[in-house]
């Protein structure tokens, strides 16, 4: 899941992202160096979202057949 976080200007943090398998996305702006460029501030909790948590959505995708 992706959770952007710009209503009430408060950036995402890794703290905040600890734990969690969601991405938290915030400062999210045109990029000026290039036409159809993007930057964006992303943390997320990456031992559980790049290791654990991949292996779990891939077992529930075989799973399903």
């Amino acid at each position: 899941m992706l959770v952007a976080i710009s209503a009430n200007q408060q950036y995402p943090l890794a703290t905040k992202a600890a734990g969690k398998p969601d991405v938290f996305v915030g400062r999210l702006r045109r990029d000026l160096g290039h036409e159809c460029g993007l930057n964006m501030w992303i943390v997320s909790d990456n031992l559980l979202k790049g290791a654990a948590w991949n292996v779990v959505q891939i077992a529930e995708h075989i799973a399903k057949g």
